[in-house]
């Protein structure tokens, strides 16, 4: 199943999160090594929120991913959230649906 996590950020999250980066970055890439993370990035103008897809079996995963960032632990991330999302046009969709 995919889920998208999304992160708002603090108003100065450009600013501070030069210090929490790598950590941040090493997380999120052993996540996408595992097959669990698909895409990450913060949103552009204004650079409010981040979005992250997972494909996963249980958001638990991402629960753990969330309590572990570097980012949520130093307040760059205001609030989070996790929804599930019934992907079904493209080649990598959870349940495929074809017209």
């Amino acid at each position: 199943m995919h889920y998208l996590l999304m992160y708002d950020v603090a108003p100065d999250y450009v600013e501070r999160r030069g210090a929490f980066r790598s950590q941040h970055l090493a997380l999120a890439w052993a996540a996408a090594e595992r097959g669990e993370l698909i895409l990450g990035g913060a949103l552009m103008d204004p650079i409010d929120m981040s979005i992250l897809l997972f494909k996963v079996d249980s958001p638990a995963v991402i629960e753990a991913f969330v309590a572990a960032d570097p980012y949520v632990q130093n307040g760059l991330v205001t609030r989070w959230r996790i929804r599930p999302w019934n992907t079904v046009v493209g080649s990598d969709a959870s349940t495929p649906v074809r017209g």
